[in-house]
C-alpha cells in the first residue's frame, strides 16, 4: 500500500489503462500542454503524445460529440470537463447521444466512454461552478454514475469505468484532489454498483458519497463520544445504487440519515430513503432523515457558502433527533 493523493490516483488509473489499451485516449480543455486544470493529467502528454492526450478549444458540445463519435467507432475516450457545470453545454450530446444510443440501436452500438471532472462545491467558485449534478445524471437511463471519496476508490472505480462498455459519469471533487490515502500497489479494479462500509456501527446508519463521506466520518466521531456507534456507508456508485448494503445496515441499526451536498428535492437521499421505506420499513425505529445543502444556488460569500453546505454538526443533530424521537414515542 502506498499513500497517494486522489489527484495522483486518478492520473495513475488513466495512465495504466492507456498502457493496457491503445484505443484509450484523453480529451478536454488543457489536458495536454498544461497537464490538466487540476494537474490530473500530469505527465500523460509526455508519455503518450498529442494523438492520445488531446487539447481542445473551449467547446464542450464540440469535443463531447467528437468523443462520442469516436466511442461509436470502437475507441475508448476519457472526456475531462474542467468543471462538471461546464457539461451543461454538452447535455444534449451526453443524454441524447451517449446515454440512449445503445438502446435505440437495438444493442448494436456500444458507447465505451468516461466523462470525468470536478463536481459540486469547492471554495468560493460561485453558484455557476458549484452545482452538484449527482442526482441529475442518476435520473438518466443508459448512464452509469459514480462518485468516489478516497484515493483507492478513485483509482479502482476509474479503471472499471474506462473498461466498461457503457457511458460512465465520473464525479470527482476539487477539494478532495489533494487528500491522500492508501492505495494498493497491485493492478486492481473496484466493481461498479458496490457500496463501501467506511465505519462499522450498530446504532445508526449514515449514507453519503464523495466529499460527504468525510463529513459523515467526522460526525460519527462526535456521536461516538455520546455513546452512539454510527455505521458510515460510502455509496460511491449512484447508478446503479447498492441499496442492499444500506438495507442490511438499517436492519442492524434501525435508523438512517442520508447526507449529500446536493439539494433536497429529488436527491440521492430521497432515492435511498424511498428504497428503505419500501423494502425495510418494519426495521425502522424512527423516520429516516436527510441532510442536504440549503435550497439556494451556492453563494460566493465564504460565510454564506459555509452556512449553505452540510456540516458535521448538522449531521450529528439529525442523528440525535432520531434517538430523541424514539424515546418520546416509547
Amino acid at each position: 500500500m502506498t499513500m497517494t493523493s486522489v489527484r495522483e490516483a486518478l492520473r495513475d488509473a488513466i495512465a495504466e489503462e492507456m498502457r493496457l489499451n491503445p484505443d484509450v485516449f484523453l480529451i478536454g480543455e488543457e489536458v495536454g500542454e498544461y497537464e490538466g486544470a487540476y494537474k490530473v493529467s500530469q505527465g500523460l502528454l509526455a508519455e503518450f503524445g498529442s494523438k492520445r492526450v488531446v487539447d481542445t478549444p473551449i467547446t464542450e458540445a464540440g469535443f463531447t460529440g467528437l468523443a462520442i463519435g469516436a466511442a461509436m467507432g470502437g475507441l475508448y475516450p476519457i472526456v475531462e470537463f474542467m468543471t462538471w457545470n461546464f457539461a451543461f453545454q454538452a447535455m444534449d450530446q451526453i443524454i441524447n447521444s451517449a446515454a440512449k444510443t445503445h438502446y435505440m440501436s437495438g444493442s448494436k452500438i456500444n458507447i465505451p466512454i468516461v466523462f470525468r471532472g470536478p463536481n459540486g462545491s469547492a471554495l468560493q467558485v460561485g453558484a455557476q461552478h458549484s452545482h452538484d449534478l449527482s442526482s441529475l445524471f442518476s435520473n438518466i437511463p443508459g448512464l452509469i454514475v459514480v462518485s468516489p471519496y478516497d484515493s483507492s476508490d478513485a483509482k479502482g472505480l476509474l479503471k472499471s469505468a474506462i473498461r466498461d462498455p457503457n457511458p460512465v459519469i465520473f464525479l470527482e471533487n476539487e477539494i478532495l484532489y489533494g487528500e491522500s490515502s492508501e492505495v494498493p500497489e497491485i493492478d486492481y479494479t473496484i466493481p461498479i454498483g458496490s457500496a463501501s462500509i467506511k465505519l462499522s456501527g450498530n446504532d445508526i446508519t449514515i449514507t453519503s458519497f464523495s466529499r460527504g463521506v468525510g463529513i459523515a466520518l467526522a460526525a460519527a466521531k462526535v456521536l461516538k463520544e455520546k455513546q452512539i456507534n454510527a455505521e458510515v456507508i460510502d455509496l460511491r456508485s449512484l447508478r446503479p445504487l447498492d441499496i442492499k448494503t444500506v438495507i442490511d445496515s438499517v436492519k442492524k441499526t434501525n435508523r438512517l440519515v442520508c447526507l449529500e451536498e446536493g439539494w433536497v428535492s429529488s436527491g440521492i437521499g430521497a432515492e435511498v430513503t424511498s428504497a428503505i421505506l419500501e423494502q425495510a420499513f418494519f426495521y425502522l425505529d424512527a423516520p429516516p432523515k436527510r441532510v442536504t445543502a440549503e435550497d439556494v444556488p451556492l453563494p460566493y460569500s465564504s460565510n454564506l457558502e459555509k452556512y449553505s453546505l452540510p456540516n458535521k454538526d448538522t449531521v450529528v443533530e439529525k442523528c440525535l433527533s432520531l434517538f430523541n424521537l424514539n424515546v418520546v414515542n416509547n
